[in-house]
């Protein structure tokens, strides 16, 4: 691989060569964009490499780059757009040093070896930017994703501790088509019996109005107050909406919003770092925390910036991290990528998503977040449940903090397939992952579950759908 620097001119181009033909990318955009496994909605950009070869030889250039070069070129100029400042302003020099004078490759054999330990890892997160974590993730096969992901470990709390070794957490969803109360609180009920909603219990209103919200809120808060469950409950609102709620006396536990990873893109979503800042502080005055107070919840996905024409010719999944940029900045308690939610024209099928998925995740926790996965897709996409099957699975190896399920898998709401109850369940029993600990704790003080994490057998009778049935419902 050659670099050819033209001084004097701030323009860089990267070459690399492959056997006798030889490659060019203009710019950093442009290396990283081909350096990308291939995916639809790079393609739908106009910014995806022209064959394989083409993102063979861009991963070459992007081999022997240096981790310093993100810091001297970035993707959107400063002046330009808030996350890049963010990006930058915030970089921690001192936690950059070791791996200062590594390639992106030297990067990559290094994280993968015995000397990048947890406690090395969490100490590096503050001096790595999203564009070198993206970078690095390009090179890597799946097995590196998970091996890496696996030892990195961000631990938060607010009324139980996720991200602990050895858990596993799970929103659980009880998503609604009419936000009717007693259907939101039966779905609950539905959840609790499989032991699943220690991460959080957080529904997707049909609407952002602030009635709805603050209904919504009420009725999960006086769930949780009946059933004295040590778990936080979240209505996804818009940011804004949220902290309308808290104006007005209603029992908000987490603020919730969706972001990316430009300014555009997020005012596209309607919001901007002022306005999250708003959110979190207006969380924390409640002081609803009984073991911490990380009080926010971020959602994201690749393609959200490029579906705003808000991308900037950079490609969707070092946008995606950008997003995770925006996300640390605010101690959240959660974090999740909707994979496969926004559709194929962004991610064609399994293949894409569930690579995209162990990306994400794998960027996520490399930069120190609570990293968690919506494990889904959509039903005009080439995936099935089958496919689902395997991200969660390589996804419970990889560390995952939490993963998000739904009644049967399928979000009659939101029109989308997920994860089911039992596939966590299933997934704790089989790589020996349990809930949080204070959750935990509540499942066998209700009888829900034994020491063992095993549930009570099935039936109308058995003690612990009684307890739950005697708290009546919410109103």
């Amino acid at each position: 691989m050659i670099r050819t620097a033209f001084p004097g001119t701030g323009c860089v181009a990267y070459q690399s060569r492959i056997g006798v033909s030889a490659y060019r990318f203009e710019d950093l955009r442009s290396l990283l964009a081909c350096a990308s496994p291939r995916r639809s909605g790079d393609e739908l950009a106009g910014i995806a490499a022209p064959s394989d070869e083409a993102r063979v030889a861009a991963r070459y250039a992007l081999a022997e780059l240096p981790l310093r070069h993100f810091l001297a070129v970035p993707l959107i100029p400063y002046e330009d757009d808030e996350v890049t400042r963010l990006i930058l302003d915030g970089h921690d020099g001192g936690a950059f040093a070791p791996v200062a004078d590594l390639s992106v490759g030297q990067f990559r054999d290094w994280l993968l070896s015995y000397a990048a330990t947890p406690e090395v890892l969490a100490a590096l997160a503050p001096g790595l930017t999203p564009e070198m974590v993206a970078a690095v993730s390009k090179l890597m096969r799946h097995q590196d994703l998970i091996a890496v992901a696996a030892k990195c470990r961000t631990v938060t709390a607010f009324r139980n501790t996720q991200g602990l070794p050895g858990r596993l957490g799970s929103r659980l969803q009880p998503n609604h088509p009419t936000d009717d109360p007693l259907g939101v609180a039966a779905s609950t009920l539905d959840g609790l019996l499989f032991g699943i909603g220690d991460a959080v219990i957080g529904v997707n209103p049909v609407s952002d109005s602030l009635p709805d919200t603050i209904r919504l809120l009420q009725v999960l808060d006086a769930l949780r107050t009946r059933l004295d469950i040590p778990t936080q409950t979240c209505v996804l609102a818009h940011v804004t909406t949220s902290i309308q709620a808290i104006e007005r006396g209603a029992p908000l536990d987490l603020v919730f919003q969706s972001i990316a990873g430009t300014e555009a893109a997020n005012r596209a979503f309607g919001i901007d770092l002022g306005v999250l800042r708003e959110g979190l502080d207006a969380a924390r005055s409640l002081r609803r925390g009984s073991v911490g107070d990380n009080v926010m919840y971020f959602e994201t996905g690749q393609g959200s910036a490029l579906s705003a024409d808000a991308h900037h010719g950079v490609d969707q999944q070092t946008l995606e991290a950008r997003s995770y940029a925006v996300a640390r900045a605010f101690e959240p308690l959660l974090v999740n990528t909707v994979v496969g939610f926004i559709g194929p024209e962004y991610l064609y099928d399994a293949k894409q998503i569930i690579r995209a998925g162990l990306e994400d995740h794998f960027c996520g926790k490399l930069l120190g977040l609570p990293m968690g996965v919506d494990v889904c897709y959509t039903n005009h996409a080439e995936a099935d449940q089958d496919d689902m099957d395997t991200l969660a699975l390589l996804l419970g190896n990889a560390g995952a903090n939490f993963l998000i399920a739904v009644p049967g898998a399928d979000d009659v709401m939101l029109g989308y397939q997920s994860l089911s109850y039992h596939d966590v369940l299933a997934l704790r029993h089989l790589l020996g992952r349990r809930p949080a600990p204070e959750f935990e704790a509540w499942l066998q003080r209700m009888q829900l579950a034994d020491g063992a994490g095993r549930l009570p057998p099935p039936g109308a009778d058995h003690p612990a759908l009684q307890r739950l049935l005697a708290a009546g419902p919410p109103t």
